[in-house]
């Protein structure tokens, strides 16, 4: 009996909160200790700013100079790396903000402000966030682009990007939420060149070709194995999951998928909410206690009984 009722408490009683956060690059920290390293010509190419921010109290600022190299390679660069080792077959969501200031150059060339990079030392790699001209654009390798908008600037952009990290093409896909729309259904895609890795570079990174200094704000990056890890608390509603949005952008086909309305997550442009897990509800019976405690009470005089006896 004894034996039974030890059982029974492991099972009831609440035990501490699940949490499938895998990583945040948030900067919450004050400084870019979450990220691996950064490749800058100099310190003041990659701060940490705590104006303006999405959420909590800094934001990482980006700026790119023409000339600045920090790796003698192609383009001009200042990033962060964060070496997260996904692996095949490996599935995440990832959430991060960005804002283009309203000064932000404009340029028929690509500007990579966000990359999951392969290990490799050359090539394009398998999922980059650019800006090309006027455009926002999600591009695969083989150039392949399933997604692109508008550029809007002075306001914060906010990604979730779901993807599934294989070579095969019948395993890995991607799908991509904007500023709460789910604009990019699941998207069968190699996302992975084989046998090699992915990491994450976040920051700026164009074309030599462009002149004017560039400057990109980014915050609030979080990378979990559940879409409900990286949204806010659940007092705000889920992004839909359902047909894209009408600002799905369009396919590599050129074609736009048939449009259903969904429900979007509040507007984030006013106050933006924090990003931390939503606390864990705990039942409640019909007479209004928590059931795992009206659990225990009735253990309680269970064991009273067989105390008695």
């Amino acid at each position: 009996m004894r034996a039974l009722l030890v059982s029974l408490l492991a099972i009831l009683m609440p035990g501490p909160t699940r949490a499938d956060v895998v990583w945040r690059g948030d900067f919450e920290t004050g400084n870019s200790s979450q990220y691996t390293r950064a490749q800058q010509v100099s310190a003041d190419r990659l701060q940490v700013v705590q104006s303006p921010v999405f959420q909590g109290r800094y934001a990482l600022e980006a700026t790119v100079r023409q000339g600045d190299d920090p790796i003698n390679s192609s383009g001009n660069r200042n990033e962060l790396v964060y070496q997260g080792y996904e692996k095949e077959g490996s599935e995440y969501y990832y959430r991060w903000q960005v804002l283009f200031p309203r000064d932000y150059p404009s340029a028929k060339t690509w500007q990579v402000f966000t990359q999951w990079h392969h290990n490799g030392c050359c090539g394009s790699p398998p999922v980059e966030f650019f800006v090309y001209g006027e455009e926002l654009r999600l591009t695969l390798t083989n150039s392949v682009t399933p997604w692109k908008t508008a550029l809007v600037r002075g306001q914060w952009q906010d990604f979730i990007f779901h993807v599934k990290w294989s070579s095969d093409p019948s395993v890995g896909f991607i799908e991509l939420w904007h500023n709460g729309q789910r604009v990019l259904s699941r998207y069968a895609y190699a996302t992975m060149y084989p046998g090699d890795g992915i990491y994450l570079k976040l920051g700026l990174y164009r074309s030599d070709t462009v002149q004017p200094v560039g400057v990109v704000y980014h915050d609030g990056f979080t990378q979990g194995t559940r879409l409900e890890d990286v949204l806010p608390p659940v007092s705000q509603p889920t992004p839909d999951a359902g047909t894209p949005a009408p600002d799905a952008g369009t396919s590599p086909e050129g074609e736009t998928p048939p449009i259903v309305p969904s429900s979007p997550l509040p507007d984030t442009g006013a106050t933006p909410p924090t990003l931390e897990g939503a606390p864990l509800q705990v039942g409640c019976s019909s007479v209004g206690g928590p059931l795992w405690v009206m659990a225990l009470l009735g253990l309680g005089g269970l064991l009273h009984r067989a105390r008695r006896r």
